[in-house]
């Protein structure tokens, strides 16, 4: 049933290979759903792009079908490791955050900082928390924030006068 189509989409019909798509697009994602893909639409979509850009890698056009399904099985592992990869890397760096948060400064100097970064600008604070948080340089902070040398010196400079103001100058 899928020969025909295959044939007259590998010679670049696209009309073909739609039919093809409204043939098999309702039980590829029946299938991904069931197998427990939530996003299961996102996988097929991505798997029917992949066949029409390797359409010619296709051995046989009656397998289509089971090619097809295929391509969306290893796109859903591919989405599942990467996902878990993801996952992975923010709980480390949570764990990291904490851990660097706890031994350097206890919770109610951090949540009064907060606050005190708070009742800052939002291109100050900004300004603030990458030059004197993460020691940023100001042209770092200055292409980053796409805002001028002059001004994130000045949002520096203004935003620690605030935050000293606020929090005491322990000095």
């Amino acid at each position: 049933m899928d020969a025909p189509l295959v044939r007259a989409a590998r010679a670049g019909s696209q009309a073909a290979f739609a039919r093809l798509v409204a043939i098999h697009e309702k039980p590829l994602r029946g299938f991904l759903r069931k197998s427990g893909w939530f996003d299961a639409d996102d996988i097929a979509q991505e798997a029917f792009v992949a066949a029409w850009t390797s359409l010619g890698r296709l051995r046989a056009d009656d397998g289509f079908r089971a090619w097809l399904y295929g391509i969306a099985w290893r796109k859903a592992q591919d989405q599942h490791r990467a996902a878990s990869r993801s996952a992975r890397r923010d709980e480390d760096w949570r764990g990291q955050e904490a851990l660097e948060a706890v031994s350097e400064v206890a919770q109610e100097d951090r949540m009064a900082l907060q606050a005190a970064l708070d009742t800052l600008p939002a291109d100050q604070r900004a300004c603030v928390t990458l030059c004197l948080g993460q020691g940023w340089s100001h042209p770092e902070a200055s292409e980053a924030l796409g805002l001028p040398l002059g001004t994130v010196k000045s949002h520096v400079t203004r935003g620690r006068e605030r935050l000293q103001a606020v929090l005491g100058d322990p000095s």
